[in-house]
Formats: C-alpha cells, structure tokens, sequence
C-alpha cells in the first residue's frame, strides 16, 4: 500500500515530485451504483515521462448507451478484460508514493476508494492535485471554460483528450506542466505550494504571493511591514512558509484582507525550536505593539491585584503597577474587570474590610471609630474595623488565612467558593450560582498562574538540550545572544523577593512555562540551580459559561490542571489570550 507524504514531503520542489496522472472511464457517475471501464495513467516526474498505465475493466454490468456515445467503450471491448479486483494490485503498484493528479481528481479517487473500500482495503492515502481548481484560479480569464477539450485546444497542448482514459491523463499531463509554469510566477516552488494555490489564487492580494518565494520551510517568526516600514504584524510558525501564504486563502477574514492590503515587505528570522520562535514573537510585539496583533499588545490594561501588608488592617486594591512597600500582589491579569472579579472572590471566601476608611497605624494608635457598621459588615460578609468592633488579632487570623491561600494553598480559598457555589444552586439560584463561579473561575487562573511565575523562577538558571539544541532560561527569561532582550519596565520593582513579573515578562513566563510544560520528554536537563518541579496538588479549576444558564451554570466540580498552550498555534501566548 503507498504510504502518505510527510510534511517534509511537501516541501519538496516540484522539479524532484513524482506525478501520476490518473483519468477512469466509468458506466455513470456515481461511485455507488456505477463501475469503471478503463484506467489510463501516466507518470511524469521533472518534466519527463517515467512510465505509462493502461488497462481496460470489465464492469460486471452493461454498459449504457449514452456512455458508449461520449467515450466508444463497447462492452464487447470489456467482455474479455479483467475485473477490477484482479487490475487493483498493479494499479497501487504503479501509484505507488507519488502525488494523484487529476482533473476533477474527486470523481477518479472517489471510485478507487469505493473499490479498495469493497476490497476492505484502506483509503489511497498519497496527496492529490486537482487541475480543474488550479486552472480555474490561473487560466479563468483566458478560457471560455476549463473543461480539458478547451484547455486542450486552447493552449496546444502536445496531447489531445478523447474520452479514453490514457489519452485523457496524457493530456492532463500536460496541462500540470503548464500550470506549473503559470504557478511559479506566484512563488508556488514547493508541492504544498501547488496544493493550497487554489484557494490562495482568488485572493484580491494574488499579486503579493511573490513576496513569500523566499520564505523557509522551517519554524520562526515572520513580520508583515507596511510601506513606511512600520511592523503591521507578527506571528510565528513552524512552517514559515506555509503559514505566510496560508493569509492569502480565499476563505478571509475582514481584518487579514486589511492586513494584505497594506503589507508591502514580509521579513522573517529562522530560530532553532518552536520556544526560541514563541519568545521572539512575544519580545517583538510587546517592542513595536503591531496593530493588527490582538493579544500582547494590551499589557497597558494588564493590573494587579494587591493586598496592603503595610496597613494596619490590610485591605484589596487593584494598581497598574506594583508597589515596593511589602505588600502581596496577584497578578498580573488581562484586565481590571478580571481583577474585580478576582477581589470580590477573595471578599467571599476571607471576610476582610472592603471600606476604604483611613485608618490610624501602629499599635498604640487610637482604635478607629465611626458611625455604625459599613454595609458590607452589616449584611456580615466582610469585617468592619473602621467602626472600632474587629479585635486586631482575629482580624489579623483572616489576613494570615488569605497570605497562606494566596502563596501555598490555594485550594483553601478556591474550596470555600466551591461551597458557597453549591448553596447557591441547591436553592435554586443560579444566576448568583453563575455569577460566584465567574468570581472562581478567575481567582483559580490568577492563582494558578502565580504558581507558574513561581515555579520557573525558583528554578533559577536553566540549562537544557531540546533536538540538539541548547537552550538557557534564567529567572524565568529565556535567554539567547540573538534574541533582543526582554522589554524593561524602568520603575518596576525587580530587586523585592517575591516580586510578581512585570507585564512585559507575565506572557514570556506563561510562554516557557507552558511550553516546558507540554514539550518536557523532549528536553535534556543539563543544569539547574534551583527547584524545578510542580505542585502535587493542582489548583482547582471551575467551568467558566455564560450567565443565564440555568442549571448549567452551576460548577462542574472539575479539578484538573489547565492544558499547556500548544506552540503550533498562530497566535502568542499572553495574559489576554488565556483570560
């Protein structure tokens, strides 16, 4: 049985790909109900023809009329030809590894598959060319039609169809040679080139194809640069190739047409693993902020949320930036809706103040008053120490219950939600059900990703081989003599221990984490100064939904470690993108 190309495969030049045409007769037009007459087959590599494959089939059934007509297969020419089970062997002989070419392939590959299918054989597994589509992207305007009798006669191919099958693919023959030669005036050099030109040959941009001819088949980082020169776009690939000219599909989006429109230049840079490639991405957009880019470039709506050691009775806060006086921040999150949602969980499971009401520090400080109790403390969700009421030490037990939940034990926190989220639905009100596990769900990600920041950190200087390539992360960065450094936040805070990352470093973190994550059988751990290990007990993970659901609303109780973020997608890992 021919094997199916690898993706190494389909990069070859099409001057060194092995063709094999292939044209059926057949008694109708269904691979159902009707059978084939005759198999004609050619096979052309580098513009030369190696062999040729000719057989007629004896159906098993007359042969109608009106098919007799258009191709002249008689059934006294079939009565004494061999059934299609005897001619299957040579046919996938002759196939065998090569490209399927055909035109309108469909129909002659949908009655080979329905034969092995009868034969409980497997699918034809080899990749295939359609010349219909090709022609219809490349000759359209010059062609009345794009039958092959039209192409045929048009362009003065060398063969003529008749309605047989050998002398069809002969001419399909040499139709793929032509078209070839039209497709390398759009950069189609490669064999997944010549695949996806159909869909890539209607696009208004066509014309800019050229601009991918130099682009590797290898991973990296590609940037779109408009005419000023400024960065439109950055992306990253394991096939720059293929992921470049992938935008010029037929089937776009509104914001990538916009995007073709106003790229004059594409530039790329080659890099070792698809990690050094995910890294550059990020380091780019977070450097140039590309407008077409959605996520990375919103660290300025990134915040913190931040409890406040340094007051007497410390309180929740969300800052841009943290601060340098002690206090526990979390964070950072994609925005300040997400950190209230974070702070209203916290309030939930901890009851500390929510008043924002100054309040005297040091221990001989008179003890606060004002008058009555603040709401919250009214409706007893939260402590009130403002009014004078709260003694000072079980305060100071919740603040050390949330520290703990915060930095050790998560699931604490995250437990006392779940809790609360059951109540909620066994009286049957799901819409506040809803509304805690948004809260939840946020905390649980926020909390999460603090352990990742965490982790990758205390391991220090990470010295690793990924497929024979060395590769250094130190404190949490990866780092590369070429790759630019990471953006600096000149008044972050870098020298406080257990300092959270900056905006800038939050989605590189994520980034190596993740990828660490997913691709750790494939690493070499040569060297490390510090810990590096994960949490035996994962942090409990809620379902986020939408709200007015219902039933389906309420927590599904799942408790399992978010996946790792795939490095073969398109887009850059980054606090927004996980939000």
């Amino acid at each position: 049985m021919p094997r199916q190309r690898s993706f190494d495969d389909l990069g070859t030049p099409l001057r060194d790909v092995t063709f094999c045409v292939l044209d059926l007769e057949t008694t109708g037009t269904s691979p159902v109900t009707s059978m084939i007459t005759e198999i004609g087959a050619v096979k052309l590599r580098g513009g030369e023809c190696l062999g040729t494959y000719q057989t007629m089939v004896n159906p098993g059934c007359a042969i109608p009329p009106r098919i007799t007509v258009i191709t002249g297969i008689t059934e006294s020419m079939v009565a004494d030809a061999p059934r299609i089970e005897s001619v299957t062997p040579s046919l996938l002989e002759f196939i065998g590894d090569s490209v399927v070419v055909g035109h309108n392939v469909r129909f002659d590959l949908s009655f080979i598959n329905a034969t092995l299918r009868a034969q409980d054989r497997q699918r034809l597994p080899n990749r295939s060319i359609d010349t219909l589509a090709l022609a219809r992207r490349l000759l359209r305007p010059e062609v009345p039609n794009c039958r092959l009798h039209t192409l045929a006669d048009r362009f003065r191919l060398d063969h003529q169809p008749s309605h047989r099958a050998l002398d069809d693919a002969l001419a399909t023959g040499d139709l793929l040679h032509l078209l070839i030669e039209r497709a390398a005036a759009m950069g189609a050099t490669g064999l997944d080139d010549l695949i996806s030109l159909p869909t890539m040959a209607g696009n208004p941009e066509a014309s800019k194809l050229g601009l991918t001819e130099g682009l590797p088949r290898a991973p990296g980082v590609y940037m779109f640069r408009g005419r000023s020169g400024a960065i439109l776009y950055v992306g990253k690939a394991s096939n720059l190739r293929s992921r470049v000219r992938s935008y010029f599909s037929s089937d776009q989006r509104r914001m990538v047409s916009q995007l073709l429109r106003q790229t004059s230049t594409i530039e790329h840079r080659v890099c070792a693993n698809g990690l050094e490639a995910a890294v550059l991405e990020i380091r780019l957009i977070h450097a140039h902020l590309p407008r077409f880019n959605k996520q990375g470039t919103t660290s300025n709506r990134y915040r913190y949320v931040k409890l406040t050691l340094h007051e007497r009775f410390p309180r929740l806060s969300i800052v841009r930036q943290p601060s340098n006086d002690g206090d526990l921040h979390l964070g950072p999150v994609s925005s300040t809706r997400q950190a209230r949602l974070i702070v209203e969980a916290i309030h939930t499971a901890v009851p500390i103040r929510r008043c924002n009401a100054r309040i005297p520090s040091g221990p001989s400080s008179p003890r606060p008053t004002r008058d009555g109790l603040c709401t919250a403390a009214q409706l007893r969700v939260a402590a009130c120490p403002c009014s004078g009421t709260v003694d000072e030490a079980d305060y100071s037990k919740s603040v050390a219950f949330l520290i703990d939940g915060i930095v050790k034990n998560p699931n604490s926190l995250l437990d006392r939600l779940g809790e609360r989220m059951t109540t909620l639905a066994a009286e049957e009100r799901y819409e506040e059900a809803a509304d805690m596990r948004d809260r939840a769900s946020a905390l649980s990600l926020a909390l999460s990703r603090r352990r990742k920041f965490e982790a990758i950190r205390r391991a220090g200087d990470i010295l690793f081989t990924v497929d024979g390539v060395h590769m250094r992360i130190i404190d949490g960065l990866l780092h590369h003599p070429l790759l630019p450094p990471a953006p600096r936040e000149s008044s972050f805070p870098t020298a406080l221990p257990d300092t959270p990352p900056s905006r800038s470093d939050a989605d590189e973190m994520l980034c190596i984490v993740n990828w660490i994550s997913a691709n750790a059988h494939r690493m070499t751990l040569e060297c490390v100064t510090g810990p590096l290990a994960e949490y035996a007990e994962p942090v409990r993970e809620f379902s986020a939904g939408h709200k007015g659901t219902g039933r389906h609303a309420v927590w599904r109780g799942q408790r399992r470690e978010t996946s790792a973020d795939s490095l073969a997608s398109a887009r850059p890992s980054s606090i927004a993108a996980d939000a």
